[in-house]
């Protein structure tokens, strides 16, 4: 910030040995104007300390003006007003000031915002202390088994999260309609379960094969018996041993340089952009463009290429209600034209399907 600056009015008899005095004790004096009397001179606010100190002992007649002094809009730019007028909107612009959750049902919206408070993404958050859309997908995804994708857009301060809802499930449906129990589709260690109807038979952490029982529709209540079919979804850990081939060049689609445009309004604008409002001065716009590009694969690209492209390959060609925990690399070759390999996976997934109850069931 520079200085305070003033123009002094000196009249007296010792004007020019009182200025020479100020220059001997190196106080500030510029601009020495004389005329008819009177000496014109610019000094700071420690040379203006320094005549008001001394100007009695030199009989001196004094007049000060501050350069600040003037129109208001000269004294706004030359003060710490244009400073805070400035710096309020970009400080408030490194903050969330608000995250909305555009769900299909009520249900999921406030699962999503749980799973976001539990990760501090909330109001009045700093904008770099908000985890990595990957991350943060993770753990909302982890929350909701229904959900395939979730999709962020920050516009400025503001962060939309859209959760998408997996299509239903294609499975066959058994076509008369008789009640059913749920099986083990494959092995795995069970973690959870999601029963609309039934009860469970297995329990959490126990490890079950192909065929075993995992969920019940005859309900026993004393001396009574229900058959009510067992519905929904079990959950459960398996390592997946899975074998691929792909060609040494690969293209795929991934975002690219983000610009980031700070468009500015003033308060006193009569044209409103969108609908925004008079106090947002300032409002950051991010617009990324996702180009096509090749990479051709090479060892040790292992980890940092090939292991997420297999992930996107695998969750895309198979059942939606799936999540790669883990994964282990077995074998990979490089060949002049492809790539080949095994890599074993850790899935979490639905392994019920449904088996009509046994006749012992009815009994």
């Amino acid at each position: 910030m520079k200085k305070r600056l003033f123009d002094v009015e000196l009249s007296g008899s010792s004007c020019t040995s009182f200025i020479n005095e100020m220059v001997r004790s190196r106080r500030k004096v510029t601009r020495v104007e004389q005329q008819a009397g009177k000496v014109w001179l610019r000094t700071d606010s420690r040379g203006l300390r320094y005549i008001r100190a001394n100007r009695r002992r030199h009989r001196l007649k004094v007049h000060i003006v501050r350069l600040e002094d003037g129109l208001p809009a000269e004294r706004l730019f030359r003060s710490w007003s244009l400073l805070l007028f400035g710096l309020i909107p970009f400080a408030a612009s490194l903050f969330l000031w608000q995250v909305t959750v555009d769900a299909e049902h009520p249900e999921t919206a406030e699962k999503v915002q749980q799973a976001l408070e539990r990760s501090s993404v909330k109001p009045m958050q700093l904008l770099g202390g908000i985890p990595a859309e990957d991350a943060l997908r993770t753990q909302i995804m982890a929350v909701d088994h229904d959900l395939s994708w979730v999709r962020f857009e920050k516009k400025g301060t503001t962060l939309h999260v859209i959760p998408m809802l997996s299509p239903k499930t294609a499975r066959v449906q058994e076509s008369d309609g008789k009640p059913s129990e749920l099986a083990a589709r494959t092995g795995g260690v069970v973690t959870g379960f999601r029963l609309s109807s039934g009860e469970p038979v297995a329990h959490r952490n126990q490890t079950v094969k192909k065929g075993d029982l995992l969920a019940t529709g005859v309900l026993v209540q004393g001396d009574k018996t229900a058959v009510v079919g067992a519905e929904g979804a079990v959950f459960a850990d398996y390592w997946l041993e899975y074998r691929f081939s792909l060609p040494r060049t690969v293209r795929y689609r991934s975002a690219g340089e983000t610009e980031t445009v700070i468009d500015w309004q003033a308060p006193w604008s009569d044209k409103r952009q969108n609908g925004r409002p008079w106090w947002k001065v300032v409002e950051w716009k991010e617009m990324t463009d996702y180009p096509v590009r090749e990479v051709e694969l090479n060892e040790g690209m292992e980890e940092s290429f090939l292991i997420p492209l297999l992930k996107h390959k695998l969750l895309s060609e198979t059942s939606y209600e799936k999540e790669i925990k883990d994964e282990n690399i077995l074998q990979v070759t490089f060949d002049s034209d492809k790539v080949t390999g095994t890599v074993l996976f850790l899935i979490n997934e639905n392994i019920a399907e449904k088996r009509p109850i046994s006749q012992g069931g009815d009994d």
